[in-house]
């Protein structure tokens, strides 16, 4: 109890809230909602956490290491500061990785019981941090009951899936088959046989999908959902995503979720979305959606060391979505590994660490991430083990794919105590991010360089204003300045360095509430980050 006593106080001094699972009623800063407040970690329960020595993760496993995540004591440096986390599909299936699912409402067995799930929620709140599961309503597993039901035929369960006597012939959005045969008659399913979708035009399967988030919501505690695959939920003929029947479906999902618990957060995946795509769903029919090409747009930053693609994307971003809108990140459970797509840089890496954690939206992490683990398709191989050391357990579903990991040299024993790992980076920004606004909800204004290696912007909240600076260069930066032709910055205007090393200067604020030709430090080294606190 001292530890969520310290939280809640902590919480209060920052300006967001945080309360114990009983009231979940979370507040946000200067009026945006509670998630912008939060770093969400993305977790494969099954790659976290062994806890009984059998090669798979466990939620006992994961419960026993929340304090690497967020140890609940504000006043400590060596938790990540993590405050949300996002599981990946955690109820009874039929595959390793989850999203053909077997039982709405009960925890996959080789993760343990729904107790440990519920002891593991009472953990996670008593430390302030707020869960979200993944919610597959696209479709089910093959082996489904229901789905077993509705294959024999002429019974309830028959019209809770889409059938044709004959296949019509027409394939999918990425040219694969997507009518199925089951006996004498043809399923619709988009991603593989294995996973029948839903008929979410049947009321009674709508019924059954509100009682099942309901379930969850109540019973279960969790904050909110990750809603996947989201565009392909209603088909229209042969058009089978993005049409007009999925956006409305949601918002009515997404209206029931409220309903039940007006805090909760829904992000929606919608892969490869990025732009006009997302804006057709967020915010009307779900809370914020997953900036993919935000997301390609900092990798590029990192890899190719200039600024002007990353501020055009971010740019249109802005403008497409309320403030803070959106979830921002790297990479994801789908995708190859960011370290990789870096070349296993770990200077490239910390580059779009900072472009992560440094701007708006809700900022989500890749677990391992934070140590600069690769992993490149097939799937198996970019959801490997978490690194805890440098060994690793090979799990089955790794087997025969010759995945490549790199523990003997990425891995949190190894960086933990470190000051100048890719692990000591993360934790500081993110504790950066907790313990200033500015970073969490603050506005986003472009300050321009003469540097195209030299990406800057100020972060403006109610109560507090922060220059951040990155060089995105491999060579140190001198000849540069910053100018900001307009803006709200007071007359007098002092300047304290917030991360980074170096002896930093203020600015000569001028008549337009701007600067011109600033030079806040004499050089930028390489792949260097520095956050300013400007004030009065």
């Amino acid at each position: 109890m001292r530890r969520l006593n310290l939280l809640i106080v902590f919480a209060l001094l920052l300006g967001f809230s945080v309360v114990p699972a009983a009231g979940r009623n979370y507040a946000g800063t200067d009026g945006l909602p509670w998630w912008n407040d939060r770093v969400f970690y993305e977790i494969f329960v099954r790659a976290y956490v062994d806890s009984d020595g059998n090669a798979i993760g466990d939620f006992a496993g994961l419960t026993s290491q929340l304090d690497y995540l967020n140890d609940g004591d504000p006043t400590t440096t060596t938790d990540l500061g993590i405050t949300g986390i996002w599981l990946m599909p955690i109820m009874e299936s039929t595959s390793y990785h989850g999203y053909d699912v077997m039982d709405y409402r009960n925890i996959e067995s080789d993760f343990g019981s729904n107790e440990d799930f519920r002891a593991f929620m009472e953990a996670a709140h008593e430390r302030g941090i707020a869960v979200i599961v993944d919610m597959v309503i696209n479709h089910t597993a093959r082996r489904h009951p229901w789905f077993v039901e509705a294959a024999k035929g002429d019974n309830e369960y028959n019209t809770w899936y889409r059938w044709l006597p004959v296949d019509p012939g027409y394939l999918g959005p990425w040219g694969q088959p997507v009518w199925h045969r089951e006996g004498n008659r043809f399923f619709y399913g988009i991603f593989w046989d294995g996973m029948p979708d839903l008929n979410l035009r049947n009321p009674d399967v709508v019924a059954e999908i509100y009682s099942i988030a309901e379930y969850w919501l109540t019973d279960m505690q969790v904050d909110g959902f990750r809603l996947d695959a989201i565009k392909h939920l209603i088909e229209e003929g042969q058009q089978q995503e993005n049409t007009a029947e999925t956006l409305t479906w949601l918002g009515d999902y997404t209206a029931h979720v409220k309903s039940v618990n007006p805090s909760a957060f829904t992000v929606g995946e919608i892969f490869g979305g990025s732009g006009p795509i997302l804006k057709l769903y967020a915010p009307e029919n779900v809370d914020t959606t997953f900036e993919f090409g935000l997301a390609d747009a900092m990798i590029n930053a990192a890899r190719s060391g200039t600024a002007t693609s990353m501020r055009n994307v971010q740019r249109q971003v802005l403008g497409q979505f309320p403030p803070g809108q959106y979830a921002a990140f790297l990479t994801n459970h789908d995708e190859n590994r960011v370290m990789n797509g870096l070349a296993e840089d770990e200077a490239k890496m910390r580059v779009a660490a900072s472009l992560l954690l440094t701007q708006p939206g809700v900022p989500f992490l890749y677990y391992g991430e934070e140590i600069g683990m690769i992993g490149l398709k097939p799937d198996e191989c970019i959801r490997t083990p978490m690194q805890w050391t440098d060994s690793i357990t090979t799990p089955s579903y790794m087997a025969g794919k010759n995945c490549e990991t790199n523990e003997a040299t990425h891995n949190v024993a190894a960086q933990t105590n470190d000051p100048n790992s890719l692990l000591s980076h993360y934790r500081s920004l993110i504790q950066l991010r907790n313990g200033h606004p500015a970073l969490r909800v603050g506005d986003l204004t472009f300050v321009e360089s003469t540097s195209q290696s030299v990406y800057s912007m100020i972060r403006q909240s109610a109560d507090e204003t922060v220059l951040v600076i990155v060089n995105l260069s491999d060579e140190p930066v001198a000849d540069y300045t910053l100018s900001l032709e307009s803006g709200n910055l007071a007359a007098d205007v002092n300047a304290a360095l917030l991360y980074g090393v170096g002896e930093v200067t203020a600015p000569t604020i001028s008549e337009a509430g701007g600067f011109g030709d600033y030079l806040p430090l004499g050089e930028l080294p390489p792949h260097s980050t520095f956050i300013i606190q400007l004030s009065s």
